[in-house]
């Protein structure tokens, strides 16, 4: 059975009877996990081989796991700092930035892929201008190139323990103020400049090879009335045609406020897909799931569910070894030499 376009959150820490039967759905493609889905190490790796036994190929299984104020697992795994700690790095020594950059990707990558997880939505390309309240230090830089040489050299991390990148927020929700968590966000800025700054590290990274990238739920007016994840004009125009993006889309959490604009959760996810996303999340709303599941139907994106099933992570380091890798305690070492103690939490 091929991923279908639907990524979705479960409840606790363990698969209810229901939620099996649910995730067994063609239209679903893998799930993402919370701070509500982990108790411990055993627990989370019990929880990942039983949603990846349910299917063949197995479903995506995904998590926000940035690091500073973005990092579900916490207990037994290594507390990562904000991205922006690197950034301050880079303004004082680029080449050392860059080799902890690799060193950060690879650590939050292995120990995630030690545990069965596929997936993390990292990193985030947007700029910090100091001016976003949920973007801030977990943003790289405020420099786009200074953004696009860090994400590059992170990304090679990841790939190294075995995980796909996933760049976000396109095409940049560094400058807007609001949280579109929370909020209706709109940019009000010009093409020209959103192409010139925001953009840039993502046309980078599709160079680079990125494998996939999520949309942000912000309305820029002066260039589509439309969020960009509802967008045909920032999809398919901009990222597809424009960067020559091939890799996979996805979109934010259609549950999010960003998202209202849209109409309800069946009308978000249809309108997702047709503007080109390939994958669609709903993380929060979970008595929903069966509505919307009801409303998609019958999906079918050959060329989409061969972008998602390149989002399977590869190989596997047993977490008993992991430890015993040079490389580990070298990524501790950087770790150190750069953080401050880390962030609360954002859940």
């Amino acid at each position: 059975m091929a991923l279908g376009p639907l990524m979705v959150g479960v409840a606790g820490l363990a698969l209810s009877d229901e939620e099996r039967e649910l995730l067994r759905h063609p239209v679903i493609g893998g799930v993402i996990l919370f701070t509500r889905n982990y108790a411990d190490l055993e627990q989370l790796q019990a929880l990942v081989a039983d949603i990846r036994s349910l299917r063949q190929p197995p479903l995506l299984v995904a998590v926000d796991h940035e690091g500073g104020r973005v990092q579900r697992f916490q207990t037994g795994f290594t507390r990562l700092p904000a991205l922006r700690h690197l950034g301050h790095l880079y303004d004082r020594d680029t080449r050392r930035a860059k080799h902890y950059a690799q060193l950060s990707g690879w650590l939050m990558a292995a120990e995630l892929r030690a545990v069965g997880i596929d997936m993390s939505f990292a990193p985030v390309l947007d700029l910090d201008r100091g001016t976003s309240v949920v973007i801030g230090d977990r943003a790289f830089h405020t420099d786009p190139e200074a953004v696009a040489d860090l994400a590059h050299a992170y990304m090679i991390g990841m790939d190294m323990a075995g995980m796909a990148a996933t760049a976000k927020h396109f095409p940049g929700h560094g400058t807007a103020a609001a949280d579109s968590h929370q909020a209706v966000v709109t940019d009000h800025r010009p093409w020209e400049d959103i192409v010139s700054e925001d953009m840039l590290p993502f046309e980078r990274m599709v160079n680079f090879g990125i494998a996939a990238i999520m949309v942000a739920h912000i309305i820029y007016p002066r260039v589509d009335t439309k969020p960009a994840g509802f967008s045909r004009y920032w999809i398919h125009e901009v990222l597809r045609q424009r960067l020559g993006f091939q890799g996979a889309i996805i979109s934010d959490d259609i549950g999010m406020v960003g998202a209202a604009g849209v109409g309800g959760l069946v009308e978000r996810a249809h309108a997702a897909l047709e503007a080109g996303c390939d994958l669609v999340l709903l993380c929060n709303e979970l008595a929903e799931i069966p509505a919307v599941i009801d409303a998609m139907g019958n999906q079918s994106n050959p060329a989409g569910q061969l972008r998602l099933a390149r989002m399977h992570g590869r190989g596997r380091i047993e977490r008993a070894h992991l430890r015993l890798e040079p490389i580990w305690h070298e990524a501790l070492q950087a770790l150190a030499d750069y953080a401050r103690p880390s962030e609360p939490d954002l859940v």
